[in-house]
């Protein structure tokens, strides 16, 4: 199967001031899909501009035609199924049916206090998760839902007319726990990951590589426990945060050894930051565009 090549724009600037010509460039480099991150602040952007993930989109619909769009990743941590659901369904109509949901548990960042409350455990993070996605699916493919849960309630919420997509939007859920795998396999059309965290600091390539193969292993497994064949999902892996870091993008021939070792392993997409000055996802614009435009070709 032939790599798709996508991105992801973070939300830090105004859209009348860089914002919007890089949503209308990356459909002009060919990209597959463009994501933001949907998160209320993010690490070292905290104290800068950030705006939110579905007006940011909303505006990108309108102003691009083939490129897909979507969100890694929603969470929990401040979204509620009932009114998100409303939102993505809105969404998916503007866009004219090309929305992702890129959707994960969520993590213990500034986005799991900024509601005055205390950070949710591993356990309670997991729990929510598992009732957050049913839910969410239900909303998105039933015209009337009521539901009692432990975390989350609906009473009559109506969705109609629900969304483009049929039976509804994807879902790429981000998730390498066994719990988040199961609905990863039950739920989601693509299954999304950043590799192992653990070995960010101080591990090589080889071992991301294994670990990831590892990965691809247990969700191969999670599909077979429901009778879900795995080549199905789209294996998404949102690059930056393996021990590689930055350094594939620094020439379009290290680009493509690296995208090449993760399409062997199964990979479906991989994901690239737009290049943001003076942070962890510096690069050089030109080599950026360079690997847009010609790295697909060279993958097959």
């Amino acid at each position: 199967m032939s790599l798709r090549l996508s991105t992801v724009i973070l939300p830090y600037r105004r859209w009348s001031e860089g914002g919007r010509s890089a949503w209308t460039r990356a459909e002009e480099l060919g990209f597959h899909t463009a994501y933001t991150y949907d998160h209320l602040s993010w690490r070292s952007f905290r104290d800068g501009p950030w705006f939110g993930a579905i007006p940011t989109l909303t505006a990108a619909a309108s102003v691009t035609d083939r490129l897909r769009l979507g969100t890694l990743v929603t969470s929990p941590n401040f979204r509620h199924p009932v009114p998100l659901a409303k939102e993505l369904i809105s969404l998916d109509d503007i866009s004219g049916g090309r929305v992702t949901l890129g959707i994960g548990a969520g993590g213990n960042g500034f986005d799991a206090t900024a509601l005055g409350q205390e950070p949710w455990a591993p356990r309670e993070r997991a729990d929510r998760f598992a009732e957050f996605v049913p839910l969410l699916d239900r909303l998105l493919t039933e015209d009337s839902v009521t539901y009692e849960g432990a975390f989350y309630s609906a009473h009559e919420a109506r969705d109609i007319p629900g969304c483009v997509q049929r039976p509804r939007l994807p879902f790429a859920v981000a998730a390498t726990g066994p719990r988040g795998l199961k609905l990863a396999a039950r739920y989601g059309q693509a299954w999304v990951t950043t590799g192992d965290p653990k070995l960010y600091e101080n591990g090589t390539p080889e071992q991301s590589v294994e670990a990831l193969r590892g990965q691809l292993g247990k969700l191969g497994e999670a599909c077979a426990a429901i009778g879900r064949d795995a080549t199905e999902l789209d294996k998404v892996l949102l690059t930056g945060f393996t021990p590689d870091r930055g350094r594939p993008l620094e020439s379009l021939d290290a680009f493509v050894d690296f995208a090449g070792r993760h399409q062997e392993l199964g990979f479906t997409e991989l994901v690239i930051h737009w290049p943001i000055p003076d942070s962890d996802f510096a690069a050089e614009q030109k080599v950026f565009e360079q690997i847009a435009m010609e790295a697909p070709a060279q993958l097959g």
